[in-house]
Formats: structure tokens, C-alpha cells, sequence
């Protein structure tokens, strides 16, 4: 049922000063016959201005309307006959429709039986009062009823689209604030994870260099520095992007892939690249998900296999861009596990790519991805 909480509303006032109005006129022209007209007027002004909160109360009065007072006996031409007043049928018209509009027989509901009966009871009463017409008996109080039962069911409708449009933004949103912080969290992982990584294992070097009373290389000691001033920058960049202050996360992609390889060679590990095929401009986020695919892919050899070579191997073909790290260590990651691996399927299936990630059977472990050019 339609919430008619709302009370009395400007149409309504406005619909009862035009009711009143016109059946002010009609007896004013007409003169029918009766002196209970004024109060009946009145009544019926009243429950149509209160007509959306006590709709079912509306059709009492016309009943009595109808049974006692919508029927005027008059002699046309010699011949006995029957008038009414317009404003009592269109007040019932008004009731009918109120009754339809507002306590529609939708899911059987008590008031709606109710109303329905009162309608029913309606026409019957019409009917006996006049049996000569009984296509306006029929008509009278049965159109505005059924219009109001349609305009309650497109009521009902249009709030349910309603709904479930809210609801559908709502989960949008959600889903959108949820994609936003997994790649967050991706590009945080891929960026300091990385620089954590290097400084771990540059710092591992100085410790047993200083333990084994051997000489420092003051390089090592830059490495670390830098690539701790370089996690904090990043780190900087993603709580920036956290707080809404723009897209902080510096641009990146397979032209820096050189600095990144220089960066794992300071670190210790031996890296070579091999390129095939003619280069073709990527999409940004491609390039970008290329580049992260192979920091992480290395990161993870110097995690786990620091005194392994690794090998990275960039194939440019016409279907797509292919990568492989292979490296010669031991495959110290299994298929499937850590986050990194994870992340890495994510940003090549992001753009319909594929991923693997499997120990060589030579021994060493090789990621190998697809990413397509479009």
C-alpha cells in the first residue's frame, strides 16, 4: 500500500476549493429541491481534503449519497422522472478513485477487500436506485476506481526502479571504493615492497662485510640510503592518493625499465634483458602493468634467490606484448602463493591478458605473461 503519510497536500486543497466551487455553482443555477445539501456539500469537502489519510472513511457519506440523497424526483413534460446533482457523483467519483489510489486490492491486503467491497456495494446501490441506466451504474463508480488501481500499481513500480537503481548505485559505489583500494594496495605493495626489498638485502651485505672484518663499499651504504628515500617517497605518493589530493603515483612504464634494472644489479642480483620484435606504443595502464610485472617478478628472485641470475625478456608481437623473468635459482615460491603473485594476475587480467607463474624443470622459476598491445 502506497504511505499516505504525508498528509494533506496543496493538490488536495486545491481539488477541494475546486469541488466546492462547483457545487456552489450547480445549486446556485439549478435550485434543485432539499435544504440537506449545504451539510452534505461540507462533508464531502472534508473527506476529499482529508482524503489521502482516511480514504476508506470518503465512501461512507457517498453511500448514504447515493441511497438516500442522489436522487431527485422531478416531472419533465408530464412525465415523472429522476435528476441528481452533479457535484454528489463526481464527489463519489473523487471517493472511488481515492479508494483505488490509495487502498488498492495489491497483495489482498484487509483494506484493500475493504475498499473494493464499498465499491462493489456502490454500484449496487446505484443500480437500485436506477436500473434504467445500468451501463452508468456500472461506470460511474468503476472507472475512477480502476484508474486508481493502475495509477497505485505505476506508483508502485516507479518506486521499486527507484530502489533498485538506488540500490544498484549504492553497490557501485561500493565496488568501486573497493577497487580503488586493491589498487591501492597494489601499487603500494609493487612500489615499496621493491625498495624494502633492495634495502634488506644490500643491508644483509653490509652486516657480514662488517662481520667478517672485511672492507665496506661505501656504495652499499648509498644503495641502502637510496633506496629508503625512495620507499618513503612512495609511500608519501599513496597516503597523498589516500587522502584525495589527485593521482599522486608517478607515471611509469617499460621506459624506465633500465633505472629499475640498475637498481636490482646495485642490489647484487645479475640481471640481463633481452628484447624481440618492434616496440609499439602501449596504453599507459599497460605499460604501467608491464613495468610493475616485472619489478615484482624480480623482487621476488632477490627475495628468494638473491645469488640467482635472472633473465627478462621483452617479445613484441601482434598479438600483444609477452614478458618472461626467468631466473636459475631455487623456486622457493610455490604456484599460487604470496600476494605478489597474486597481484600480478590481477594486472594482466585486468586488460585480458594471462599470467603463469611455475618452477622451471631445470630448476629456477619463470613468469611468463601476455598482455595485448589494444
Amino acid at each position: 500500500m502506497t504511505d499516505r503519510r504525508a498528509g494533506i497536500r496543496r493538490s488536495d486543497v486545491a481539488l477541494t476549493a475546486g469541488f466546492v466551487v462547483f457545487g456552489l455553482t450547480e445549486e446556485l443555477l439549478i435550485r434543485m429541491p432539499g435544504g440537506w445539501w449545504p451539510f452534505a456539500l461540507a462533508a464531502a469537502a472534508a473527506l476529499i481534503l482529508c482524503r489521502r489519510r482516511f480514504p476508506l472513511l470518503v465512501m461512507v457519506p457517498n453511500m448514504l449519497s447515493v441511497l438516500n440523497m442522489f436522487y431527485v424526483p422531478a416531472t419533465v413534460g408530464g412525465e415523472q422522472t429522476i435528476n441528481f446533482r452533479l457535484w454528489e457523483l463526481v464527489s463519489m467519483m473523487i471517493a472511488t478513485y481515492t479508494v483505488g489510489r490509495w487502498v488498492p486490492p495489491l497483495g489482498v491486503t484487509r483494506g484493500g477487500v475493504v475498499g473494493l467491497g464499498l465499491v462493489l456495494a456502490t454500484v449496487v446501490l446505484y443500480l437500485w436506485n436506477n436500473d434504467e441506466d445500468p451501463m452508468a451504474g456500472l461506470f460511474f463508480p468503476l472507472a475512477p476506481y480502476v484508474l486508481g488501481v493502475v495509477m497505485a500499481v505505476q506508483a508502485r513500480r516507479l518506486a521499486e526502479t527507484a530502489a533498485a537503481r538506488a540500490e544498484l548505485r549504492e553497490r557501485q559505489a561500493r565496488e568501486a571504493v573497493m577497487e580503488e583500494r586493491v589498487r591501492i594496495a597494489r601499487e603500494l605493495h609493487d612500489m615499496v615492497a621493491h625498495s624494502v626489498t633492495v634495502m634488506v638485502v644490500q643491508a644483509g651485505v653490509v652486516r657480514r662485510r662488517l662481520e667478517a672484518e672485511l672492507p665496506l663499499d661505501p656504495e652499499l651504504l648509498r644503495g641502502v640510503e637510496s633506496a629508503g628515500r625512495e620507499a618513503v617517497v612512495e609511500l608519501h605518493r599513496t597516503l597523498g592518493l589516500l587522502r584525495g589530493e589527485g593521482d599522486p603515483l608517478t607515471p611509469v612504464g617499460l621506459d624506465d625499465l633500465d633505472e629499475l634494472i640498475g637498481q636490482f644489479r646495485e642490489a647484487g642480483l645479475a640481471v640481463t634483458v633481452r628484447r624481440a620484435g618492434n616496440a609499439v606504443p602501449l596504453l599507459p595502464a599497460v605499460d604501467l602493468s608491464a613495468y610493475r610485472i616485472v619489478q615484482e617478478a624480480l623482487t621476488n628472485v632477490l627475495k628468494h634467490a638473491p645469488a640467482a641470475t635472472a633473465e627478462v625478456t621483452l617479445d613484441y608481437r601482434a598479438d600483444g606484448l609477452c614478458l618472461a623473468v626467468v631466473n636459475d635459482g631455487p623456486a622457493a615460491l610455490l604456484e599460487g602463493s604470496g600476494h605478489g603473485l597474486i597481484g600480478m594476475r590481477e594486472r594482466a587480467a585486468l586488460f585480458g591478458g594471462e599470467l603463469s607463474a611455475v618452477p622451471r624443470p631445470e630448476g629456477g622459476f619463470a613468469v611468463r605473461a601476455r598482455l595485448p598491445v589494444r
